[in-house]
């Protein structure tokens, strides 16, 4: 009787632990129901989330499959593989996400218009003053509800808005927004988006190229919950032994410091040049919304230096008759870099366009006059 009596505590323990093991899978596929709301609604709801104060845990998961250039480390590094994020927001200038990883942490503060960047590994603390005139993606840029409020934004109101079945996200109820780009040149097949159908919190976002069903980027919360603002969590504290340091938001980007001031055209690959960001006037954006391109314009060294990185990383030669150039393609974001026959520069072209796209664009670049040859 007594080794039976055990048998079945034992058979009650290890079915307790069975069933908790299966809860979360058992609550994800109980049929989800959402409030009845048109595409337009949604989006509006979405876009109104902004504000909201809330607390939660995200995963995302990138395949851009881009190469590893000397100098954007940190962002190929992003958009390749899992980034762990825990995040807090106050307000959309007042927030703190902190990137986890088996060997150290990154945390990140905004506070108005100071940042803070604090890493466990180095154990250093640095105040950034300032925005800069050209941002660099970074983790924050990956959380749910300022990727999804981002991609609404570039989509345009010429954007084809559908809704998708409901989803269990974050163990609640979330209802599916798809939108799909009005320019064949972006390489974005479809951005789909679930939202707390009550607030407009997104709570996971799927991003598909035209060329295939599996998301190249998708990030989504584990956890979320709304969050009364505690300044404690907002405001980095140093330990005793630690590392300080200022700088500003422009030293951030220190890959763009080697531009040369090329004259670049008004129009290249049938795209127009749009205004260049302030302080930066080098840099030429193309196109709009989701299918933009840039141009930057790297000087002798610097610019042969990415190319080669770029060849040796597995990138594709390019032939053409006035130039040299590798092409790295990846599901939705393209990078070609040209070097001209008659010039010291080298041409990096990147962004959400076809390669088709990017290779007009950069023919056009290596048979355009030298400037020096011009005396300019």
């Amino acid at each position: 009787m007594i080794r039976v009596r055990a048998r079945w505590r034992w058979l009650v323990v290890v079915g307790g632990v069975a069933v908790l093991c299966c809860l979360p899978v058992l609550a994800s596929a109980l049929p989800v129901s959402v409030p009845r709301l048109t595409p337009f609604g949604l989006r509006e709801r979405i876009l109104g989330s902004a504000p909201l104060a809330y607390a939660g845990y995200a995963e995302s998961d990138a395949t851009f499959g881009l190469p590893s250039l000397e100098g954007l480390q940190n962002l190929t590094d992003l958009l390749d593989g899992v980034t762990r994020m825990r995040v807090w927001q106050a307000a959309p200038d007042r927030w703190r996400v902190d990137v986890l990883s088996d060997v150290a942490e990154r945390d990140q503060y905004q506070l108005g218009g100071t940042g803070y960047l604090w890493d466990s590994g180095t154990q250093l603390l640095t105040r950034v003053n300032g925005q800069p005139a050209v941002r660099l993606p970074q983790p924050d840029d990956l959380v749910p509800p300022a990727l999804a409020i981002r991609l609404l934004n570039e989509a345009g109101p010429r954007a084809k808005l559908s809704l998708l079945p409901p989803q269990r996200v974050a163990g609640r109820g979330a209802a599916g927004l798809r939108i799909v780009p009005a320019s064949p040149a972006s390489t974005i097949g479809q951005v789909d988006i679930w939202a707390d159908p009550a607030t407009g919190l997104p709570l996971r976002v799927e991003i598909l190229s035209r060329s295939s069903r599996v998301p190249a980027l998708e990030t989504q919360f584990l956890q979320v919950s709304p969050w009364r603002p505690d300044p404690g969590v907002l405001t980095p504290r140093r330990g005793p032994g630690t590392g300080y340091s200022v700088t500003t938001a422009s030293n951030l980007t220190s890959v763009l410091h080697n531009l040369d001031p090329e004259v670049l055209p008004g129009s290249l690959a049938g795209l127009p040049r749009r205004p260049s960001p302030q302080q930066y006037g080098e840099v030429g954006v193309y196109g709009g919304g989701l299918a933009t391109f840039v141009v930057l314009t790297f000087r002798g060294g610097t610019g042969l230096t990415l190319l080669n990185d770029a060849r040796s990383a597995g990138g594709a030669w390019l032939t053409d008759p006035n130039g040299v150039g590798v092409l790295a393609s990846a599901p939705l974001v393209n990078l070609i870099l040209m070097h001209p026959f008659r010039s010291r520069d080298t041409f990096l072209l990147a962004g959400l366009v076809g390669k088709d796209t990017l290779e007009r664009a950069a023919a056009a670049l290596a048979a355009k006059p030298d400037q020096d040859n011009l005396g300019l």
